[in-house]
């Protein structure tokens, strides 16, 4: 009986650590993105895909794909920029843990088993402008299909840095209906590989 008061102590200092440490993270990653319309371009994408897709009318069709080019380019450069800013970020405050379980300020304590969001985004950045430009001159379809999936695992990035891997799927499962290894399964080539190159996949 002794030892569950100690117990009880310990844990919620962890859980008061944690939740200081991804209140840290989650007000460096807004005030950066604050500056940017990034997660309204994705919103409005994401709708205007599933218009595009479900239009009937050939012209009008046109015209919504027409009107979702120039949000990716869009979208892409606010991206762009958006990294450019990040990068500027101290390092050790950007490691990302890759532990199975949330542990405070484990990227600090453990900084091996970790990886640097400034690079992830950076691979994301250039995902993004990859498809958002069309250089494999995909379908629009198909091209619809993939910057989602590269926005999807951007989004999934920037979540697993403010709070933890499994959170970050848990959310892409309930908001997309997507796992992280379908995610990675439909974003290009070479996005999946630099990508499981920096997370030691």
């Amino acid at each position: 009986m002794e030892f569950l008061l100690p117990l009880l102590l310990l844990v919620i200092a962890l859980q008061f650590l944690k939740t200081r440490d991804q209140r840290q993270r989650i007000a460096l990653l807004g005030a950066y993105l604050s500056r940017f319309q990034i997660e309204k371009l994705m919103e409005n994408l994401t709708e205007g895909y599933l218009r595009a897709l479900d239009e009937k009318d050939p012209e009008r069709r046109a015209q919504i794909w027409s009107m979702l080019g120039t949000a990716e380019l869009e979208l892409s450069e606010q991206f762009k920029r958006f990294c450019a800013d990040f990068s500027t970020v101290w390092g050790d405050k950007t490691l990302v843990s890759t532990l199975p379980v949330a542990i405070p300020y484990a990227s600090k304590l453990f900084p091996q088993a970790s990886f640097d969001l400034r690079q992830a985004l950076a691979i994301h950045a250039q995902g993004i402008a990859e498809v958002a430009e069309n250089r494999r001159n995909l379908s629009l379809r198909d091209k619809a299909y993939m910057l989602s999936a590269e926005l999807f695992l951007m989004q999934h990035s920037c979540h697993w840095f403010c709070r933890s891997k499994s959170v970050a799927s848990a959310r892409m499962l309930a908001r997309h209906q997507t796992s992280h290894a379908q995610l990675l399964e439909s974003v290009s080539q070479q996005t999946r590989e630099a990508y499981l190159r920096l997370i030691g996949g």
